[in-house]
C-alpha cells in the first residue's frame, strides 16, 4: 500500500497543495493509483460479480476505467473472503485442542467440568508457543501482492 499512497502523494496531493491543479484534476490523478491496487488485490470472480449487478455500459468497459463504485465493494469482498479463510484456519487448531480436551475429560469421567475451561489456557499456550500474532500479521501482509 506505501507505493500506492506516495503515488498518490506526489502525483495528486502535493500538486494541489502547491496550487499547480485544480481539486478535480487531482482526484483523477488520485484515482489512477488506487484503481490499480484495488484491481491488483481483487478477485477476479467478485469483480465479475459486481460487473455484472452494475448499472453501467459494459460494451467499452475494460479494466482501466472501471468506476470506483464497481471496484470498492468488490475489493471489500474480496477481502472479506480472505478474513474467512484466515480465520479458519487459526480456528482449526483451537477446535482441535477442544476436541482432545473433551474427550479426554470424558473418558476420566469428568462430565461436569466444563471443557472449555481446560481447554483455554492450552490454546493460549499453543498461541504463544508458535508465537501466533507474528503469524497473523505476517500472513495478513502477504496477502497484499
Amino acid at each position: 500500500m506505501a507505493p500506492t499512497i506516495n503515488s498518490i502523494n506526489n502525483e495528486a496531493i502535493k500538486p494541489y497543495m502547491n496550487e499547480e491543479i485544480k481539486f478535480e484534476e487531482a482526484v483523477e490523478k488520485a484515482q489512477v493509483p488506487i484503481k490499480k491496487f484495488l484491481l491488483n488485490q481483487t478477485r477476479e470472480a467478485d469483480l465479475q460479480l459486481f460487473i455484472e449487478s452494475a448499472d453501467i455500459d459494459k460494451t467499452n468497459l475494460n479494466r482501466e476505467n472501471i468506476p470506483l463504485s464497481v471496484l470498492v465493494p468488490a475489493f471489500a469482498i474480496s477481502e472479506l473472503k480472505t478474513a474467512f479463510q484466515i480465520g479458519f484456519l487459526v480456528y482449526l487448531p483451537f477446535l482441535l485442542i477442544d476436541l482432545v480436551v473433551s474427550s479426554t475429560l470424558m473418558s476420566m469421567g469428568m462430565f461436569m467440568l466444563p471443557p472449555a475451561m481446560i481447554s483455554l489456557p492450552f490454546k493460549l499456550l499453543l498461541f504463544i508457543m508458535v508465537d501466533g500474532w507474528n503469524l497473523l500479521i505476517k500472513s495478513l501482509l502477504l496477502s497484499f501482492k
